[in-house]
Formats: structure tokens, sequence, C-alpha cells
């Protein structure tokens, strides 16, 4: 049995059996509110885009608004600029077609990359889908799933190492273990339930020990 799929049946059994981070589940408006997600919360991006489709509901409103005004209500959201700019020629492209269903397409969307395309993929046309954010990076790497940088490479080679059957549910399970327990600064290694098959945990351990000796 491989790390990954290890890693994946202990996360299965400990996560919900249900995992989202943003509220929209028409196809259109979940992939608005993924590309508004670049960076910034999850939280914020689920106030804003309340605002946002109560005045811009469908791609056509939104392909026609004031380019200044989206500006102001994604604003909390950061890089405001550049994503209205974005999310208005998304909704232009997309006219009245339905959100695409493959990565090639999605790709081809302004201000849709890998990671967007893949959310898409696995959230709401329940395909198999690696979706790769800091989260998931970290945690892969930190467990020897990957040695890989670059979050393409580590989408692939995380994706080559289970069925795809099993993507997208690892793919949140392993983002939420990060945002819960493996965390960047002070992931909690004394308590994690992989630490025994973690080859981070001993060095994390080690030094939370150092750091204890030498408190007064």
């Amino acid at each position: 049995m491989n790390q990954a799929f290890e890693v994946y049946k202990r996360l299965d059994e400990l996560s919900p059996p249900e995992i989202r981070f943003l509220d929209e589940r028409d196809p259109f408006r979940f992939l608005i509110s993924v590309i508004l997600s670049a960076q910034t919360t999850d939280r914020i991006v689920n106030i804003v885009t309340k605002d946002l489709f109560s005045k811009y509901p469908d791609a056509p409103s939104l392909a026609a608004a004031d380019l200044k005004d989206v500006e102001e209500i994604v604003y909390p959201t950061g890089f405001y600029r550049n994503k209205a700019k974005n999310i208005i020629a998304a909704s232009k492209a997309l006219g009245d077609e339905a959100v695409p269903d493959t990565m090639e397409e999605l790709i081809k969307l302004p201000g849709v990359g890998r990671k967007t395309a893949s959310c898409i993929l696995g959230d709401i046309y329940d395909k198999p889908a690696i979706i790769v954010d800091t989260h998931f990076g970290r945690v892969v790497q930190r467990l020897g799933i990957t040695a890989e940088k670059d979050p393409t490479a580590i989408e692939l080679d995380v994706a080559g190492q289970l069925e795809g059957r099993y993507h997208y549910r690892f793919s949140m399970i392993v983002n939420l273990f990060g945002r819960t327990t493996c965390h960047a600064k002070r992931p909690q290694c004394e308590t994690c339930p992989l630490n025994d098959i973690c080859p981070s945990a001993a060095f994390f351990l080690d030094q939370y020990a150092k750091k204890n000796r030498s408190s007064p």
C-alpha cells in the first residue's frame, strides 16, 4: 500500500462525509467564487458573493456589469482590479453556455488555472480532480507523498498514486487536515493521527522538545 492511499484511508475515516468551503452550488456562481478565492479566505468570499450575486445573478448580467462597480463589490477579496476584470471576462466568454466540464476547456476561461478548474471538475461534475492549494501542497510534501514543488507537478504526481475515484475526496480531506492540524507554522504533531507514518513528525517534535527545554 502506498503512502497516499494510507493517508487517504486514515483521514477519510476521521473527516466529515462532506467537505465544502464555498457556499455557492450553482456551477457559474461556484466558478466565480473560486476565482475570487485566490489569496483570501473562504469566509470573505462567501460574504462578498452574496452581494455580488444579488446584483449580478448570472453570466449575462455579470458580463454586462460596470467594471468599477464590480471592483467595489469584490474589493475585500484583495487583488480586486484583476479579479473584477477576470470574472467579467469569464462571464462574457461563457455567455449563455454551461460551465465546461473538462480541464482543457476550463483553463481557456479568463482567471481560471488548473486549481480553479480542478475545483469545478471535482465539486460540480464529480470528476477526478487533485486540487493543489497551499494547504494541500504543504501536507503532501511533509507526509512524503511527493517531493515536487511546482503545483502542476504535485497535482500530476499525486494523481498518479491514487485511483481517480479517490482524487477529489483526497483533495478535500487533505486540505481540511492542513487547516485544522498540519498548520504551516505550528503543526500539531504531538496529537496528529498520522505522526507514525509522517517523515516530518520527528523533526517538528524534536524542535518542540528543544524549545521546551530552553524555556525558563
